[in-house]
């Protein structure tokens, strides 16, 4: 479409053009029929020149060569397009008056697309003369051309490729990859720019050794491969509450001065006790807390399983759990997967509150008993049983009609009932377990063996740097040895000074091994045939 902005001049009572505006349909546009076509042109030039005829005093027209357009404002029925367009002409106080097509050239110049009458007979060159066109050829094809003067190609060789000498293959492969044209890809790319022009037998093998090998590729990519480390849980308990995980639930909004949960979970039962706190408490306090709260009830532990917070970590902390006889077994850092008993009883603590305080959130320290009786009544998927029946070898009744059931005649067949289901819940933890490993390490891939002196690249995922840009920074850093392997999940690392804050206890997923490559790319080995006499018997 086209159109032009005119104004008739006082000097000599003639329209001259103002201003000039030209629109290319849409795909959308092009299925308009004739009218809106029409109409759709005197849309967007008023759209265009809004600013200088919106507000006239003295009423424009608009000439047309489209007669039907001078009862568009006056029409009785229009569509929901022309309705739209109709508002908008509100705005404006205009006239449309028809005028034929052989008056209205000049606006049919612009809506009209431009073709030259004369086709140029000599064509003109895509280059300028004086310009020359040459072939770009790059360093190490020259170093790998006169390397071939002492080493002969061998006949193998493809055609219109380079056979590449033992001696300048390393160059090739650091130009393929590390060069600045390259980028670093990975071993298809590097592949594909060697193909281009150069060959040896071992090509895609030395390719995959090397990118393996790029320290800055280790350092800046992040893996797509399932994390390492199988699966390790651990040991299942013989008996209630003699292996317990503790964890803490925080970012709670006050109630009744309480901000944060204790979690104290028994890993055989998986009965748990949510203990409202005010605060994080220091490790003396903790200490005292689990005295009055577990210890008093369930007696002493033998083991203790948390995570590396401060109250744990702490020389006091190590210290109280000696003096009771109890072993601290700590998560590695950035593996909250060690802890996950108290993990899965803080998820089950946090649905369970958002159910019964949602509509008023400061009422969660009151609903906490409620949440703590529903987890330890209600069967567990491990067990089978209700951590109740799990710890106290019956079910507390909820139904006057279960009194009968749960009454023990005597102490002695009270004990008998609770091994009897001690023995099922072990035997329900052993069959468990068996399961979630299978299924666990289906997501997982076996771990390199590490040992001690080895050098290690660390993830920093979870590590608290202080960088410009985080998505800027690299994915691993190091490398670092390892000074003790722990177990085959969980390897200690010798940290520089700036990373002090953090435990030196990784998981085997938050690290990967250093490749080294060769100084000079070996041989390729012989053909297991070539050299030999092959004898065929009778």
């Amino acid at each position: 479409v086209g159109a032009i902005l005119s104004q008739r001049s006082l000097s000599d009572d003639k329209v001259h053009p103002c201003a000039y505006f030209s629109h290319r349909l849409s795909p959308s546009e092009r299925n308009y029929d004739v009218g809106n076509r029409e109409l759709l042109a005197i849309r967007l030039a008023l759209g265009e020149w809004r600013q200088w005829l919106e507000g006239a005093t003295v009423p424009f027209v608009v000439w047309t060569d489209h007669r039907n357009l001078e009862y568009i404002r006056s029409a009785k029925r229009l569509n929901a397009r022309q309705a739209r367009w109709a508002l908008f002409f509100a705005r404006f106080e205009f006239v449309i008056s028809y005028r034929p097509g052989s008056k209205n050239t000049k606006p049919d110049a612009l809506s009209r697309l431009f073709s030259s009458s004369v086709a140029s007979t000599d064509p003109e060159g895509i280059l300028p003369e004086g310009r020359v066109v040459g072939l770009t050829v790059w360093g190490i094809e020259r170093q790998v051309k006169q390397a071939l003067t002492h080493t002969p190609s061998p006949r193998p060789c493809p055609r219109n490729l380079l056979f590449v000498p033992i001696p300048t293959r390393l160059a090739v492969l650091q130009w393929a990859h590390s060069a600045k044209l390259a980028g670093h890809p990975g071993v298809r790319g590097t592949l594909a720019s060697i193909r281009q022009r150069f060959w040896w037998p071992t090509r895609e093998h030395d390719t995959r050794r090397f990118v393996a090998a790029c320290s800055v590729c280790a350092q800046t990519k992040s893996g797509n491969s399932p994390p390492a480390g199988r699966l390790r849980p651990l040991p299942i308990p013989s008996r209630p509450w003699s292996h317990i995980a503790l964890d803490f639930v925080t970012g709670l909004p006050s109630s009744a001065g309480k901000t944060v949960i204790l979690t104290v979970v028994d890993r055989f039962s998986k009965a748990a006790h949510f203990i409202p706190l005010a605060k994080l408490p220091s490790a003396k306090e903790t200490a005292q807390i689990i005295i009055e709260n577990v210890f008093r009830i369930h007696g002493l532990p033998s083991d203790v399983v948390s995570d590396r917070g401060p109250q744990f970590t702490s020389q006091f902390w190590r210290e109280f759990c000696r003096l009771i006889g109890a072993s601290v077994s700590l998560s590695s850092g950035f593996h909250p997967q060690s802890n996950g008993q108290a993990e899965r009883a803080n998820q089950t603590i946090g649905r369970i509150l958002r159910s019964l305080s949602f509509r008023n959130p400061a009422s969660w320290s009151e609903q906490l008993p409620w949440a703590e009786y529903a987890h330890n009544s209600l069967p567990s998927s491990a067990t089978g049983l209700s951590p109740f029946q799990s710890s106290l070898g019956y079910q507390p009744p909820l139904f006057s009609s279960q009194f009968a059931e749960s009454s023990v005649p005597s102490a002695q067949a009270f004990v008998q009932r609770c091994e009897r289901t001690w023995k099922r819940v072990r035997s329900a933890l052993c069959r468990y377990r068996t399961q979630t490993v299978r299924a666990a390490n289906k997501r997982r891939t076996k771990s390199p063996r590490y040992c001690r002196g080895q050098r290690v690249w660390l993830s920093t995922q979870n590590l608290p740097l202080k960088t410009a840009s985080r998505k800027l920074t690299p994915r691993f850093i190091g490398p670092f040895r390892i000074s003790r392997v722990i177990n085959p999940v969980a390897v200690r690392l010798l940290l520089p000074r700036y990373l002090r804050r953090v435990h030196p206890v990784f998981h085997v997923s938050c690290i990967k091994p250093v490749l080294r490559a060769p100084a000079r790319l070996p041989p390729p080995p012989p053909h297991p045939c070539r050299g030999r006499t092959h004898l065929q018997g009778p």
